[in-house]
């Protein structure tokens, strides 16, 4: 048992796992914030502004008690929720392309929490799981591949056991927002609080932030001047961390499906096999009201797609352990989602959903994915051959680490 349990210790701890699959993680739930928020620029006052529908007062109340996090509510001045709006858009612009990724992914945090807690009855469902998984993206290494961090560092290769280069704008991104923290804090504003209401009990927002903060400076600090055990004990710590949030994006997607399957039996609409029936004539669901007329006419079709998915969304958490199985129904679930967003004009509901589902997406398919698209890029935009023979070594070297993982 202890030997086990040392060869278990030493897996989680040796190595960030996934790295595929939270790339994937980072980019879905970045794009999809963003064609929301690009979306919605025309409508942003209306829905989450001073002036809209849903005051500042009424926010302000609501996060009293139930204890969310907004900095919109700091002020009601149209030039604040403009800056906080365009900082949104900007660190998921950002945490898309891979760009500064430990501080985006904090930055895109908080963009999301103070949107959708400013005016929380917008949404459709997805919004609840972009709300987790903005919060669980911070624990995670989501930039190893398929980022701008990726591609620096596959540029500029050091020793294992040496300095890296001097980094002057991660440095004056760190101060910056550290006095930006720190300015918050004197004035008392309200959601930072040291030991009040936070992501964790006993934990203010407050004190997570000055933690968040104090921890990249740390591992900047370790990486540049302390080589040796230092690092290496931060380093393992990190992918601890890492493995841990990515155990728990997997559990909570299943538990996503699990009660959705179970809730859906205990209906009688479903249990009939005429649930989907419905929704189809409802004009605010029915972009297409011709197809979603064809569809609902046949009969058999509709009893198929009900109890289809009610046993897919029932049988999948139980297929995790049988590859093949697991990957028909995570195709079967996709093609769900995919028509969801095409017959009943759910788009952003279904790419958060897709995208939750791509932490089951096989690391082979995934590395293919990434070839085809290098490939087209370099077609595209051709770049220097030294520059692309290097970075293609470091990606070749992390694909082997992945697959054998």
């Amino acid at each position: 048992m202890e030997r086990a349990f040392g060869q278990a210790f030493r897996r989680v701890t040796g190595i960030a796992f996934a790295p595929y699959q939270s790339a994937v993680i980072r980019i879905g739930f970045a794009a999809t914030w963003l064609f929301f928020l690009l979306r919605e620029w025309p409508n942003r006052h209306e829905l989450y502004g001073p002036h809209g529908p849903w005051s500042g007062d009424m926010a302000r109340r609501l996060l009293d008690g139930n204890e969310a996090f907004s900095i919109l509510t700091w002020t009601d001045s149209r030039g604040w929720f403009e800056l906080v709006y365009g900082l949104a858009v900007v660190a998921s612009a950002l945490l898309l392309v891979g760009w500064r990724t430990r501080t985006m992914s904090v930055l895109f945090m908080v963009g999301v929490l103070s949107l959708q807690n400013r005016s929380i009855f917008i949404g459709d469902g997805g919004d609840n799981v972009l709300h987790l998984m903005a919060i669980y993206l911070v624990l995670t290494r989501c930039g190893q591949v398929w980022s701008l961090d990726a591609r620096r560092a596959a540029k500029h290769v050091w020793p294992s056991d040496g300095p890296p280069e001097r980094d002057t704008i991660g440095v004056v991104l760190w101060a910056g927002l550290g006095l930006c923290l720190a300015v918050a804090q004197v004035l008392g504003l309200s959601g930072l609080s040291w030991f009040g209401p936070g992501p964790f009990p006993s934990v203010g927002w407050g004190l997570t932030f000055w933690i968040l903060w104090l921890s990249h400076g740390a591992w900047w600090a370790a990486r540049r001047y302390a080589p040796g055990e230092p690092r290496l004990v931060l380093d393992m710590i990190t992918k601890l961390i890492h493995n841990g949030a990515l155990l728990v994006i997997v559990v909570e997607v299943c538990l996503i499906y699990a009660t959705a399957g179970w809730y859906k039996i205990q209906g009688t609409r479903w249990q009939d096999g005429t649930a989907v029936y419905y929704p189809m004539h409802l004009d605010y669901f029915s972009p297409w009201p011709e197809l979603s007329r064809v569809l609902a006419d046949n009969g058999l079709m509709v009893m198929l797609i009900t109890y289809g998915t009610v046993i897919v969304q029932v049988a999948f958490p139980f297929t995790l352990f049988n590859r093949r199985l697991k990957n028909v129904l995570l195709v079967a679930m996709i093609c769900e989602h995919l028509s969801i967003a095409f017959l009943l004009g759910l788009p952003f509901f279904s790419l958060a959903m897709i995208t939750a589902d791509a932490v089951f997406l096989p690391t082979v398919f995934l590395v293919w994915l990434g070839a085809r698209g290098t490939s087209v890029r370099d077609r595209v935009l051709p770049r220097r051959t030294a520059v692309r023979e290097r970075t293609r070594a470091a990606v070749r070297e992390r694909t082997r680490t992945a697959v054998r993982e």
